[in-house]
C-alpha cells in the first residue's frame, strides 16, 4: 500500500456497525457489559475506546509498527516512555531537545534516582563515551527543536544493539511522512500529534508507537494508570487530520525549502538552518534517513531587537507558541519552547536571543517571501553580523 493510500486506508475508515464513512465520534466515558461477568473489548474509555484504537492501529500503520497509543500531549507521551526507566539507570539523551523533554529529564530524573548524560548528538563517539554499566536508554530527536541538529539514526542504533540499550527517538519534525525510524531499528518512534500530523492547530496530543510487545505492554499499562489518553474527540480530529497530511506537507516543505534558499539570499539574517541547505552540517546523514529537510526552518537575527522588530512588520505568518500548522508559524525559542532551559545552557546550545523558528504552512511560497522580505527592511542591519549559512 502506498503512502497516499495507507493516509485513507492504513487504519479503520468505515464504522464496522453503520458504515458512516468516517469514524464516529464514541463520545462515552463507559460501556454496557451484558454479560458482566465475561470480558468484552470495550469496557471504559480511559482502558480504551473505538476512536482512540482506530487512530492508535492508523499511527501504527503510517510508522511500520505493530502498536500504537494516544496521549493527551506530546508531552504525556514523552513522560509515559521516559517515566518507565527505574531507579538507577542512566540513560543519554541527545543536547539539542525540547525543552519540556529537557525539563522531564532534568527536574522529574533526580526525584525517581534516574540518572541522565546529555550528550553532543552530531558525533557517535560521545554517546559510546556517555555509556555506563547502567545505561538502560538513549534518547534521539533528530533533526532537533529548534537547531535542526542531525543524529546517525543508524549509528546509534547499532551502538544500542551492542549494548542492550532502548532506543527511543522523537520523530515529530519528520512525521511518518519523511522519517520511518521503526525501519531503521528504534524500539520506540514519539510524536507530538499537536503538529503536522493533525496539522490544523486546534488539538493537543501525542503518540508512542512500537513493534516490541513487551514494550506495548509496558506504555499500555502506562497510559491507564497516568490517565493520559487523548479523548474521543480529539482522536477523531487527528485522524480528520491524517487524512491530508500527505498533501499537506508537500506543499509546506516546499515553502521550506524555497524560503529557506532565499533567507540565505538577505544580508541582515546572520546564520539560516535547514537540512536541505548546502553546508547544513549532517545533511548527507539526514537524508540517508529522511526523505525532505521538513517545513521548519530556523534563522538568527542577531539580537532581540531584531527580532521585536521583525515580528511586529510580519503579516501572514502568526507568532505563536507550536508549529505544524496549516498557517506558518513564527516562533521565539528563547522564551518560548526554550525558556524552562538556563540562560547559560541555552546560549551555548545557540539558542540566542536573535534565533527565529519558522513552521511554514501553505501558503503561497512568493506571498510568505515577500511578508517576511517586508519585515527585515525594518530590521536595522548594523547590528547583525556578516551573515553565515548553516
Amino acid at each position: 500500500m502506498q503512502l497516499d493510500t495507507k493516509l485513507i486506508h492504513g487504519g479503520p475508515l468505515l464504522d464496522k456497525y453503520t458504515g458512516s464513512s468516517s469514524v464516529p465520534i464514541y463520545q462515552a466515558s463507559t460501556f454496557h457489559q451484558s454479560q458482566f461477568a465475561e470480558s468484552q473489548e470495550f469496557t471504559y474509555t480511559r482502558f480504551g475506546n473505538p476512536t482512540r484504537q482506530a487512530l492508535e492501529e492508523t499511527i501504527a500503520c503510517l510508522e511500520f509498527a505493530k502498536y500504537g497509543y494516544a496521549f493527551s500531549s506530546g508531552m504525556a507521551a514523552i513522560s509515559a516512555v521516559l517515566l518507565n526507566f527505574s531507579h538507577g539507570d542512566h540513560v543519554v539523551l541527545c543536547k539539542d531537545i525540547y525543552g519540556g523533554a529537557y525539563q522531564l529529564v532534568t527536574e522529574m530524573f533526580p526525584k525517581y534516582g534516574i540518572e541522565y548524560t546529555f550528550v553532543d548528538e552530531t558525533d557517535l563517539s560521545t554517546w559510546e563515551k556517555a555509556i555506563k554499566e547502567n545505561t538502560k536508554g538513549f534518547y534521539i530527536e533528530t533533526p532537533s527543536n529548534p537547531l535542526l541538529t542531525i543524529t546517525d539514526i543508524k549509528g546509534v542504533v547499532k551502538l544500542a544493539k551492542q549494548h542492550n540499550i532502548l532506543t527511543i527517538i522523537d520523530n515529530t519534525f519528520m512525521t511518518p511522512i519523511y522519517q520511518n525510524p521503526i525501519k531503521l531499528g528504534v524500539d520506540i518512534v514519539i510524536h507530538s500529534a499537536t503538529k503536522f500530523i493533525n496539522g490544523h492547530s486546534d488539538v493537543t496530543a501525542g503518540l508512542v508507537v512500537t513493534s516490541d510487545e513487551e514494550i506495548a505492554k509496558t506504555i499500555y499499562k502506562t497510559q491507564k494508570m497516568f490517565g493520559s489518553m487523548l479523548d474521543p474527540y480529539d482522536c477523531w480530529l487527528v485522524l480528520r487530520g491524517i487524512k491530508t497530511m500527505n498533501i499537506r506537507m508537500e506543499k509546506e516543505v516546499e515553502n521550506a525549502a524555497f524560503i529557506a534558499k532565499e533567507l540565505q539570499k538577505q544580508r541582515k539574517v546572520k546564520a539560516v538552518y535547514y537540512p536541505s541547505l548546502a553546508n547544513h552540517k549532517g545533511k548527507d546523514v539526514h537524508f540517508a534517513q529522511a526523505s525532505s529537510g521538513g517545513a521548519v526552518l530556523t534563522f538568527d537575527l542577531g539580537s532581540y531587537e531584531n527580532v521585536k522588530t521583525f515580528f511586529e512588520n510580519v503579516t501572514f505568518p502568526i507568532v505563536a507558541v507550536s508549529l505544524g500548522g496549516v498557517e506558518s508559524i513564527l516562533s521565539y525559542p528563547f522564551t518560548m519552547s526554550h525558556a524552562v532551559i538556563p540562560e547559560k545552557e541555552r546560549l551555548d546550545l545557540g539558542v540566542t536571543e536573535g534565533l527565529i523558528r519558522l513552521s511554514c504552512g501553505i501558503e503561497d511560497k512568493h506571498d510568505l517571501l515577500n511578508d517576511l522580505i517586508k519585515a527585515l527592511d525594518h530590521v536595522k542591519s548594523e547590528s547583525c553580523q556578516k551573515k553565515r549559512v548553516i
